[in-house]
């Protein structure tokens, strides 16, 4: 039997270190940035962001999680978020693998995940 992505990512505390990773490259990438900047002044938001993604993509990744955050469109919407803009999200969730260590396979089912919610986030 595979195991699940949530395994393969390294359960709870490998997806807290994919979340650690990925806020860090994101206030990083010039692409980006500007739209994370603001909750540099707000730790308590930072904190609540990443546990809400933490809780996202181990539920989403069949991991024993629940999620109580809002929907992708309610999330970005409003945003007018650009494709630019999410392809450098999605090269930084890659680079966030890559540094974490991931494989290929799991690099792939991560993208997969990806593409499926950027109709829910792109131009909302």
């Amino acid at each position: 039997m595979t195991p699940s992505l949530y395994d393969r990512l390294g359960a709870s505390a490998g997806i807290a270190k994919l979340v650690d990773k990925l806020v860090e490259l994101h206030l990083a990438n010039p692409v980006v940035k500007q739209r994370f900047l603001p909750y540099l002044e707000s730790p308590e938001r930072v904190g609540e962001i990443k546990r809400h993604s933490c809780a996202f993509l181990a539920m989403g990744t069949g991991g024993p999680a629940e999620y109580a955050g809002r929907s992708m469109p309610d999330t970005h919407r409003g945003m007018n978020i650009s494709d630019a803009e999410y392809m450098a999200v999605i090269d930084d969730i890659l680079a966030a693998a890559r540094a974490c260590g991931l494989g290929d396979d799991v690099q792939k089912d991560l993208l997969s995940i990806a593409w499926s919610l950027k109709g829910d986030i792109v131009r909302q």
